[in-house]
């Protein structure tokens, strides 16, 4: 099983969607790999630069409600993927984007509203997952713990590595 968590990327904006993580220009690219430098390059926030060192080294992205609205694309959760980023952590998220998360054996970790806003309070450089205990860790100057839930599909999906490690077991 992977390892979950690393540096951390806050995205401070409700309705983040796909067309910003991922330019509808770059659907075309004939392998994930190909996506990797486009990585939320169309998403415009206050001080945000998707080339910053900060970008390219985060493993986790917070951020706020409905992240991954708008178009249905694997593509959106495929850019994360290949940048290294395997958890995104949320107060909600689109339907469709965070089953493709599970899907990929990544993470979609919706928390309450006031876990997120102490997470963007904290800044934290690193949060761990510890998916056996259902905990979102987050080390700072304090750390900080919150218990999330997930279903047992999407679980056994993240333990197999995605839906295809997991069929290859199960079927």
């Amino acid at each position: 099983m992977k390892n979950f968590g690393g540096a951390s990327l806050f995205l401070d904006r409700n309705d983040i969607n796909t067309d910003e993580i991922i330019p509808a220009k770059y659907l075309t690219e004939n392998s994930k790999l190909a996506l990797k430098p486009y990585m939320l390059e169309d998403l415009h926030l206050p001080g945000f630069d998707p080339a910053s060192e900060a970008s390219q080294k985060a493993k986790v992205i917070v951020t706020r409600q409905n992240f991954g609205c708008g178009s249905s694309r694997e593509h959106a959760v495929w850019v994360f993927e290949v940048n290294d980023i395997n958890v995104v952590i949320g107060e909600s998220f689109a339907r469709i984007f965070r089953q493709n998360m599970f899907n990929c054996g990544m993470l979609a970790i919706e928390l309450p509203a006031d876990n997120i806003e102490a997470l963007f309070a904290a800044r934290p450089a690193s949060i761990e997952i510890d998916l056996q205990k259902s905990q979102v860790i987050a080390k700072g100057t304090q750390d900080m713990s919150y218990p999330f839930t997930l279903n047992s599909f999407d679980r056994d999906l993240v333990m197999a590595g995605g839906w295809l490690a997991y069929a290859e077991k199960k079927y």
